[in-house]
């Protein structure tokens, strides 16, 4: 007998591939980029964009990368996902039921939904696993639960963990993380998150007055700015410096992964990498606190392409600071999520 008592709790991250062969990278990058809220133009520039020039042309190059990180557990984002789940699973108890999704690819949303539905879960708290809201991840991920709860004759209660930039155990695992490298033997120290077309966050100022108009618009949240991605993320490194004890001048907020010309947030990390090294910097520390797991972007393009970038401009060494993956205090803020105390 399906026991109606249970509660659903739905973990989405973004999404990865299914193997790093290139037929599976064009899979993922063609439902990735196409989504409208990542590559927010018109539907048919975005089509030619997509489809005729970055999938084709991008795959091979985006294959190889993976094949770098790809390991016997095979995508490390879908790795430790799976291990947040079960250990969000068992921490909960039986009394919830945990779903995995991936916003692009498998495990998909529409799966998760079905197997919440099936047993017949009374309500569905979705989690989506960005720390800092922006309208490419959290924003998608919302849109597509919605519109996938709207197709079912019966819709139970549902709720959404808009972000959590500030939870304080996020915050502490990112800050017990780095004591393992012994951070006051590095030069300066990085928060490079993922970036964002600047007009992005443009369009999350409803005054039209404010973002990349006020000085410093980005360096402390008000009701104006509180949903924006940048102001969120720099929220996050200034709550992570302060329980580290590092200066407003030994750190910098930096964004990466630019795709195009067009202007994104800035500083980009290239260009900070760049001016550290002219200015003697010889050993850097960087966090990247948009992701909750270790994925390409960290184990790669920080891992691998900044460290050599970085020694080509005369410095040392770049040294990444691990994601949260299943460290059990990040688990536990899973859990105050999952159970409405943020």
């Amino acid at each position: 007998m399906v026991d109606m008592s249970k509660k659903g709790i739905l973990l989405v991250n973004l999404g990865t591939p299914d193997s790093p062969e290139v037929k599976d990278i064009k899979k993922y990058l063609d439902q990735f980029l196409m989504d409208g809220r990542v590559i927010d133009i018109p539907k048919f520039n975005r089509t030619l964009l997509v489809k005729g020039i970055i999938v084709p042309f991008r795959s091979p190059k985006t294959a190889k990368l993976y094949k770098e990180i790809w390991n016997e557990n095979g995508s490390p984002l879908l790795h430790y996902s799976k291990l947040q789940l079960h250990a969000l699973q068992e921490k909960l108890g039986p009394e919830y039921l945990v779903e995995l999704a991936m916003r692009y690819q498998s495990p998909s949303i529409e799966q998760a939904l079905n197997n919440l539905k099936a047993q017949l879960v009374e309500s569905i708290r979705v989690i989506p696993l960005f720390p800092q809201y922006a309208s490419a991840s959290t924003g998608s991920v919302m849109e597509e639960v919605m519109a996938l709860l709207s197709k079912w004759q019966t819709i139970p209660p549902v709720s959404f963990v808009n972000s959590f930039h500030d939870n304080p155990n996020m915050i502490s695992v990112f800050a017990e993380n780095a004591a393992k490298h012994n951070p006051e033997t590095y030069d300066h120290i990085l928060f490079s998150f993922h970036g964002l077309p600047e007009r992005q966050l443009l369009k999350c100022d409803h005054t039209g007055n404010y973002c990349l108009k006020a000085e410093n618009c980005c360096e402390t949240l008000n009701d104006t700015n509180k949903f924006c991605y940048s102001a969120q993320g720099h929220d996050t490194a200034r709550r992570i410096a302060e329980r580290m004890g590092i200066p407003k001048d030994g750190y910098t907020v930096c964004f990466q992964s630019r795709l195009g010309k067009e202007p994104w947030v800035q500083p980009y990390t290239t260009d900070v990498l760049k001016k550290l090294a002219a200015e003697g910097k010889k050993r850097l520390l960087v966090f990247s606190p948009a992701f909750v797991a270790d994925c390409l972007e960290t184990l790669y393009e920080i891992t691998v392409e900044y460290h050599e970038e970085f020694k080509a401009l005369g410095g040392e060494h770049v040294q990444l600071v691990e994601s949260l993956n299943d460290h059990p205090h990040f688990i536990e803020a899973l859990e105050k999520m999952a159970l409405g105390n943020l």
